[in-house]
Protein backbone atom coordinates (compact mmCIF):
# COMPACT_ATOMS: atom_id res chain seq x y z
CA UNK A 1 0.00 0.00 0.00
CA UNK A 2 1.46 3.45 -1.14
CA UNK A 3 2.14 5.93 1.49
CA UNK A 4 -0.31 9.01 2.24
CA UNK A 5 3.21 10.86 0.93
CA UNK A 6 3.17 8.38 -2.28
CA UNK A 7 -0.52 9.30 -3.00
CA UNK A 8 0.10 13.25 -2.40
CA UNK A 9 3.19 13.00 -4.67
CA UNK A 10 0.82 11.21 -6.88
CA UNK A 11 -2.28 14.05 -6.70
CA UNK A 12 0.43 16.76 -7.76
CA UNK A 13 1.65 14.56 -10.35
CA UNK A 14 -2.45 14.10 -11.87
CA UNK A 15 -2.93 17.70 -10.94
CA UNK A 16 -0.16 18.76 -13.67
CA UNK A 17 -1.23 15.55 -16.35
CA UNK A 18 -3.59 13.42 -16.03
CA UNK A 19 -2.72 9.71 -17.21
CA UNK A 20 -4.70 8.75 -20.42
CA UNK A 21 -8.04 6.85 -20.38
CA UNK A 22 -8.28 3.44 -20.63
CA UNK A 23 -10.12 2.33 -23.56
CA UNK A 24 -14.24 2.59 -23.07
CA UNK A 25 -15.90 -0.10 -23.31
CA UNK A 26 -18.65 -0.50 -25.90
CA UNK A 27 -21.66 1.05 -25.39
CA UNK A 28 -24.80 -1.04 -24.74
CA UNK A 29 -27.11 -1.52 -26.98
CA UNK A 30 -31.08 -2.00 -26.36
CA UNK A 31 -31.52 -4.84 -23.14
CA UNK A 32 -27.94 -4.59 -22.77
CA UNK A 33 -28.01 -1.57 -20.78
CA UNK A 34 -30.10 -3.26 -17.98
CA UNK A 35 -26.90 -4.81 -16.50
CA UNK A 36 -25.23 -1.36 -16.44
CA UNK A 37 -27.82 0.25 -13.86
CA UNK A 38 -28.66 0.26 -10.51
CA UNK A 39 -32.61 0.93 -10.22
CA UNK A 40 -32.47 2.97 -7.18
CA UNK A 41 -34.81 4.44 -4.59
CA UNK A 42 -33.77 6.36 -1.62
CA UNK A 43 -35.88 9.23 -0.86
CA UNK A 44 -36.90 8.90 2.49
CA UNK A 45 -40.50 9.15 1.97
CA UNK A 46 -40.03 5.73 -0.12
CA UNK A 47 -42.88 3.38 1.08
CA UNK A 48 -43.00 -0.68 1.29
CA UNK A 49 -45.25 -0.15 -1.45
CA UNK A 50 -42.52 1.64 -3.88
CA UNK A 51 -39.68 -1.04 -2.77
CA UNK A 52 -41.84 -3.74 -3.61
CA UNK A 53 -42.57 -2.28 -7.29
CA UNK A 54 -39.07 -1.52 -7.40
CA UNK A 55 -37.92 -5.27 -7.23
CA UNK A 56 -40.86 -5.86 -9.33
CA UNK A 57 -39.17 -3.66 -12.09
CA UNK A 58 -35.70 -5.11 -11.42
CA UNK A 59 -36.73 -8.42 -11.33
CA UNK A 60 -38.38 -8.23 -14.89
CA UNK A 61 -35.89 -5.70 -16.24
CA UNK A 62 -32.64 -7.34 -15.11
CA UNK A 63 -30.79 -4.69 -14.01
CA UNK A 64 -27.83 -4.74 -11.95
CA UNK A 65 -29.12 -4.54 -8.75
CA UNK A 66 -31.46 -2.86 -6.59
CA UNK A 67 -29.94 -0.01 -4.22
CA UNK A 68 -32.08 0.90 -1.20
CA UNK A 69 -31.82 2.50 2.38
CA UNK A 70 -30.74 -0.50 5.11
CA UNK A 71 -34.45 -0.44 6.93
CA UNK A 72 -35.44 -2.60 3.27
CA UNK A 73 -32.64 -4.43 2.77
CA UNK A 74 -34.84 -7.59 4.64
CA UNK A 75 -37.89 -7.20 2.41
CA UNK A 76 -35.58 -6.41 -0.79
CA UNK A 77 -33.72 -9.79 0.04
CA UNK A 78 -36.85 -11.90 0.16
CA UNK A 79 -38.12 -10.33 -3.16
CA UNK A 80 -35.34 -11.27 -4.74
CA UNK A 81 -34.46 -14.12 -3.98
CA UNK A 82 -33.66 -16.50 -6.55
CA UNK A 83 -33.30 -13.47 -8.98
CA UNK A 84 -30.06 -12.53 -11.18
CA UNK A 85 -30.63 -8.98 -9.74
CA UNK A 86 -27.88 -7.86 -6.82
CA UNK A 87 -28.78 -5.95 -3.91
CA UNK A 88 -27.63 -2.83 -2.82
CA UNK A 89 -27.61 -0.75 0.44
CA UNK A 90 -26.16 2.40 1.03
CA UNK A 91 -24.55 3.01 4.40
CA UNK A 92 -23.37 6.54 5.66
CA UNK A 93 -26.16 8.00 3.90
CA UNK A 94 -26.27 10.44 2.30
CA UNK A 95 -23.79 13.13 4.82
CA UNK A 96 -21.13 10.34 5.13
CA UNK A 97 -20.37 11.98 9.35
CA UNK A 98 -19.99 8.90 10.71
CA UNK A 99 -17.56 7.19 12.93
CA UNK A 100 -15.23 4.39 10.62
CA UNK A 101 -16.34 1.72 12.99
CA UNK A 102 -20.03 2.90 12.60
CA UNK A 103 -19.70 2.79 8.74
CA UNK A 104 -17.86 -1.08 9.16
CA UNK A 105 -20.84 -1.99 11.89
CA UNK A 106 -23.82 -0.64 9.48
CA UNK A 107 -21.94 -2.46 6.63
CA UNK A 108 -22.17 -5.85 8.18
CA UNK A 109 -25.23 -5.47 9.32
CA UNK A 110 -26.64 -4.98 5.71
CA UNK A 111 -24.61 -7.90 4.18
CA UNK A 112 -26.01 -10.18 7.27
CA UNK A 113 -29.38 -8.99 6.07
CA UNK A 114 -29.07 -9.73 2.57
CA UNK A 115 -26.95 -7.37 0.77
CA UNK A 116 -24.13 -8.06 -1.56
CA UNK A 117 -23.12 -4.74 -2.33
CA UNK A 118 -22.60 -2.06 -0.41
CA UNK A 119 -22.21 2.19 -1.38
CA UNK A 120 -20.51 4.11 1.53
CA UNK A 121 -20.07 7.88 1.78
CA UNK A 122 -16.50 8.99 2.68
CA UNK A 123 -15.99 11.59 5.89
CA UNK A 124 -16.10 14.70 3.14
CA UNK A 125 -15.44 16.94 5.71
CA UNK A 126 -12.73 15.21 6.62
CA UNK A 127 -11.24 15.66 3.11
CA UNK A 128 -11.80 18.72 2.53
CA UNK A 129 -9.99 19.41 6.13
CA UNK A 130 -7.07 17.15 4.27
CA UNK A 131 -7.25 14.74 6.98
CA UNK A 132 -6.44 11.70 5.04
CA UNK A 133 -5.30 9.24 6.98
CA UNK A 134 -8.68 9.63 8.60
CA UNK A 135 -10.55 9.26 5.34
CA UNK A 136 -8.26 6.21 4.35
CA UNK A 137 -9.13 4.59 7.92
CA UNK A 138 -12.65 5.41 7.51
CA UNK A 139 -12.48 3.62 3.93
CA UNK A 140 -10.31 0.70 4.86
CA UNK A 141 -13.06 -0.46 7.92
CA UNK A 142 -15.50 -0.54 5.35
CA UNK A 143 -13.42 -2.16 2.88
CA UNK A 144 -12.47 -5.63 5.36
CA UNK A 145 -15.69 -5.31 6.66
CA UNK A 146 -17.70 -5.74 2.79
CA UNK A 147 -14.36 -7.89 1.38
CA UNK A 148 -14.37 -10.69 3.95
CA UNK A 149 -17.88 -10.95 4.00
CA UNK A 150 -17.79 -11.41 -0.28
CA UNK A 151 -19.35 -7.87 -0.85
CA UNK A 152 -18.68 -5.14 -3.09
CA UNK A 153 -17.85 -1.98 -1.93
CA UNK A 154 -18.37 1.44 -4.04
CA UNK A 155 -16.97 4.90 -2.38
CA UNK A 156 -19.23 7.78 -2.94
CA UNK A 157 -17.29 11.00 -3.00
CA UNK A 158 -20.28 13.58 -3.53
CA UNK A 159 -18.12 15.20 -6.45
CA UNK A 160 -19.79 18.40 -6.53
CA UNK A 161 -19.05 19.03 -3.26
CA UNK A 162 -15.06 18.37 -4.06
CA UNK A 163 -12.40 20.48 -5.66
CA UNK A 164 -10.71 18.53 -8.68
CA UNK A 165 -7.68 18.37 -6.33
CA UNK A 166 -9.91 16.94 -3.54
CA UNK A 167 -11.90 14.49 -6.38
CA UNK A 168 -8.29 13.16 -7.47
CA UNK A 169 -7.33 12.66 -3.76
CA UNK A 170 -10.43 10.98 -2.96
CA UNK A 171 -10.49 8.31 -5.88
CA UNK A 172 -6.91 7.49 -4.89
CA UNK A 173 -7.31 7.06 -1.34
CA UNK A 174 -10.62 4.77 -2.34
CA UNK A 175 -8.19 2.81 -4.70
CA UNK A 176 -5.13 2.63 -2.02
CA UNK A 177 -7.70 1.13 0.21
CA UNK A 178 -9.52 -1.44 -2.01
CA UNK A 179 -12.50 0.04 -2.75
CA UNK A 180 -14.07 -1.71 -5.65
CA UNK A 181 -15.97 1.59 -7.22
CA UNK A 182 -15.81 4.56 -7.01
CA UNK A 183 -19.06 6.63 -6.77
CA UNK A 184 -20.27 10.25 -8.23
CA UNK A 185 -22.67 11.25 -5.91
CA UNK A 186 -25.65 10.46 -3.49
CA UNK A 187 -28.26 12.17 -5.29
CA UNK A 188 -28.64 14.56 -1.87
CA UNK A 189 -25.77 16.93 -2.59
CA UNK A 190 -26.41 20.24 -5.06
CA UNK A 191 -25.59 18.23 -7.54
CA UNK A 192 -25.34 15.01 -9.35
CA UNK A 193 -22.96 13.14 -12.31
CA UNK A 194 -21.48 14.98 -14.92
CA UNK A 195 -19.73 14.16 -17.71
CA UNK A 196 -16.16 15.78 -16.88
CA UNK A 197 -16.50 14.42 -13.12
CA UNK A 198 -16.98 10.73 -14.54
CA UNK A 199 -13.87 11.50 -17.19
CA UNK A 200 -11.33 12.24 -14.42
CA UNK A 201 -12.29 9.71 -12.14
CA UNK A 202 -11.88 6.93 -15.00
CA UNK A 203 -8.37 8.49 -15.60
CA UNK A 204 -7.66 8.56 -12.02
CA UNK A 205 -8.62 5.22 -11.02
CA UNK A 206 -7.84 3.15 -14.57
CA UNK A 207 -9.02 -0.25 -15.73
CA UNK A 208 -8.70 -1.61 -12.57
CA UNK A 209 -11.19 -0.12 -10.72
CA UNK A 210 -15.08 0.40 -11.26
CA UNK A 211 -16.71 3.74 -11.77
CA UNK A 212 -20.25 4.51 -10.97
CA UNK A 213 -22.38 7.21 -11.89
CA UNK A 214 -25.07 8.76 -10.45
CA UNK A 215 -27.51 11.06 -9.34
CA UNK A 216 -29.50 13.34 -12.20
CA UNK A 217 -29.18 10.51 -14.58
CA UNK A 218 -32.86 10.04 -16.17
CA UNK A 219 -32.21 9.84 -20.24
CA UNK A 220 -30.77 6.99 -22.49
CA UNK A 221 -28.44 9.81 -23.20
CA UNK A 222 -27.68 11.01 -20.14
CA UNK A 223 -26.75 7.26 -19.53
CA UNK A 224 -24.66 6.49 -22.72
CA UNK A 225 -22.80 9.81 -22.18
CA UNK A 226 -21.22 8.59 -17.94
CA UNK A 227 -20.36 5.38 -20.27
CA UNK A 228 -18.67 6.87 -23.19
CA UNK A 229 -16.82 8.73 -20.26
CA UNK A 230 -15.67 5.69 -18.54
CA UNK A 231 -18.89 4.76 -16.04
CA UNK A 232 -19.47 1.21 -15.77
CA UNK A 233 -22.32 1.44 -13.53
CA UNK A 234 -25.23 3.97 -13.75
CA UNK A 235 -27.27 4.92 -10.63
CA UNK A 236 -30.97 6.12 -11.67
CA UNK A 237 -34.56 6.09 -10.37
CA UNK A 238 -34.92 6.00 -14.02
CA UNK A 239 -33.72 2.60 -14.87
CA UNK A 240 -36.69 1.69 -16.70
CA UNK A 241 -37.71 4.78 -18.59
CA UNK A 242 -33.82 4.19 -19.61
CA UNK A 243 -33.85 0.99 -20.67
CA UNK A 244 -37.69 1.31 -22.61
CA UNK A 245 -35.90 4.41 -24.63
CA UNK A 246 -32.92 1.44 -25.33
CA UNK A 247 -34.89 -0.82 -26.38
CA UNK A 248 -37.14 1.62 -28.86
CA UNK A 249 -34.06 2.86 -30.17
CA UNK A 250 -32.64 -0.79 -31.13
CA UNK A 251 -35.94 -1.77 -32.63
Amino acid sequence: MPSLQEIHYQVASYERRLPDPPPVLAAPVGAEIAAWIDHTLLRPEATSTQIKRLCEEARQCHFASVCVNPAYVPLVHGLLRDSDVSLCAVIAFPLGATLPEDKAYEAKRVIGNGANEVDMVINIGALKSESHALVLNDILSVVQATHERGALLKVIIETALLTRREKIMACLLAQTAGADFVKTSTGFGPGGATVADVDLMRRVVGSGMGVKAAGGIRTLQDALAMIAAGANRIGSSSGVAILNESLRISQ
